[in-house]
């Protein structure tokens, strides 16, 4: 156990961080999973703008890195696009 002040602060932040880090990354991985289940277009329209905007704030919030934010959005946008072309 940590004898210093500034290390008992800094173990009590780190569980902080890690508990709104691992709820977060949480948001992220159901939102891209409810995507990839989605039967229709429509469907899956509606829940790509969820996914954008959770995968935006997160991304704002440094939980994850733009460039991963950005990766995962263009995944499931091919996604819905392939359902759009399957529904045509």
């Amino acid at each position: 156990m940590a004898h210093h002040k500034s290390a008992l602060k800094r173990i009590r932040q780190s569980k902080k961080r890690r508990l709104y880090n691992r709820a977060n990354k949480r948001q992220v991985k159901l939102a891209v999973r409810a995507v990839r289940e989605a039967k229709t277009y429509e469907e899956a329209l509606q829940l790509v703008k969820k996914a954008y905007s959770v995968l935006d704030k997160v991304a704002a919030r440094g939980v994850i890195h733009k460039n991963k934010a950005a990766n995962h959005k263009s995944a499931i946008t091919k996604i819905a696009n392939k359902l759009q072309a399957a529904a045509n």
